[in-house]
């Protein structure tokens, strides 16, 4: 048994070096150097160092006052606080924000989201619901880091993808304790502070609820109905307590528990929020246009440039083609139908969303949902044969192009930019 944790624990090491090692290669060389241009989660923290909610003056100059919300003459970061919490030390240390190299902090966590997904798949087989072995296992997770779109949020290090690579963190750990239900408070805490880094993933509770389901079973297959409340009760404990906290936070800064400030955004496209709302029904269509159908565009206007990316990303399929392999599988399991409500509830809201990911390589709000889709990936009938290393490796060239290229100013011609945020196609 020991020999086989350090099996395990060496391969986990080896996947966390190996894709950070990626990370660090192709991100941009000023993100190891100096705080990025969007550390908004270091100016949150230095605002807390200094007793206070709000920032203490007007976001700096070189934000752009991108993403900042305005209310009563103060300003505030309008995003879920948790990873300001992981730069509070860093900020307390330096003595501000513009001290800290923010992005290499991200960078250097960004390896453990595909540790922990390992230590899920591995968990995964040793439930006897997945037929996957040890190999396997690390090239899937190797495969999410390095051939989904997980690549290029891992090395911007800005704030809406250090909410990413966060979150992917925490919303691993959260899978691996909810299999089998056997730590539902430490279940519970996990999908709690995801939800405090991105509130999407609250809505995958149900697995855990899936999961106590299916274990408290008592003689003759009959519930242990017992059994089944408290797991559900020490799992909502954390969770009440983080949406507590949410709302708390909400109230002293903006006066009302539910109101997160998206609405005092000073962004060019606030009149769709006032008309429509955060979250509408209208945004729909062209979320899932994006996530769908956004293909690059096959062009000769600059020298040297054949294709560009439309600034609302790629389409979840083709920065991650193996995905498409769920749609044929024949195996089924008790865990998959737990596990497809999870990834369906956690995209629901991002898709009526009033903001496709905007700006993007491929279609980020997928990182909220897809180590539940590489759960189904180890438990469906997907070979390792030729065709799947020959999808993986262009998987991994897109992948790592959009890593190398995207927000890097000598690359930006294969990108084409809508200010407006209107088009999403081609121009005609």
């Amino acid at each position: 048994m020991a020999s086989t944790a350090k099996a395990r624990a060496a391969y986990a090491v080896g996947i966390y070096c190996a894709t950070t090692l990626a990370f660090l290669l192709c991100a941009a060389p000023e993100t190891l150097r100096v705080h990025t241009p969007y550390n908004h989660f270091a100016l949150l923290a230095e605002a807390w160092l200094k007793g206070s909610l709000a920032l203490t003056g007007p976001p700096p100059g070189y934000t752009g006052n991108n993403d900042f919300a305005a209310f009563q003459g103060r300003w505030f970061v309008t995003f879920p606080p948790l990873p300001a919490v992981i730069l509070l030390p860093f900020v307390a240390l330096a003595g501000s924000a513009e001290r800290v190299r923010d992005g290499a902090v991200f960078l250097g966590l960004a390896g453990f989201g595909p540790l922990i997904l390992f230590y899920v798949l591995e968990k995964l087989t040793r439930l006897g619901v997945s037929q996957r072995n040890r190999s396997a296992n690390a090239i899937l997770a190797l495969l999410f880091g390095l051939g989904s779109v997980y690549f290029f949020t891992a090395v911007q290090g800005s704030v809406w993808f250090a909410a990413h690579v966060v979150a992917v963190v925490l919303g691993a750990s959260y899978f691996l304790l909810a299999l089998g239900a056997d730590r539902p408070f430490l279940a519970g805490l996990m999908l709690g502070l995801a939800f405090l880094t991105r509130t999407p993933l609250l809505f995958a509770s149900p697995l855990f609820v899936f999961e106590a389901y299916r274990v408290c079973k008592g003689p003759a297959g009959v519930r242990n109905w017992w059994e089944f409340s408290k797991k559900l009760a020490w799992f909502s404990l954390p969770v009440g307590l983080s949406l507590l906290i949410c709302c708390w936070h909400n109230w002293a800064r903006f006066g009302e528990p539910f109101n997160f400030g998206y609405g005092y955004l000073q962004i060019i496209w606030q009149s769709r929020i006032q008309r429509f709302g955060l979250f509408s029904y209208h945004y729909l269509p062209k979320n899932l246009g994006v996530l769908l159908t956004s293909l690059p565009y096959w062009t000769g206007l600059e020298p040297g440039t054949l294709f560009q990316i439309n600034g609302h990303g790629l389409a979840l399929w083709v920065t991650t083609p193996f995905y498409l392999t769920l749609l044929w599988n024949r195996r089924r399991t008790a865990l998959d139908l737990g596990l497809w409500v999870t990834v369906l509830l956690v995209a629901l809201p991002s898709l009526c969303y009033q903001n496709t990911g905007w700006l993007q390589f491929g279609y980020r709000f997928s990182n909220d949902y897809a180590v539940f889709l590489f759960g189904l990936l180890a438990l469906s009938d997907l070979r390792f044969g030729r065709r799947f290393w020959l999808v993986s490796a262009c998987a991994f060239a897109l992948n790592a192009f959009g890593a190398l290229s995207f927000g890097r100013p000598e690359f930006a011609r294969y990108y084409d930019i809508d200010p407006t945020q209107v088009r999403i196609y081609q121009a005609d």
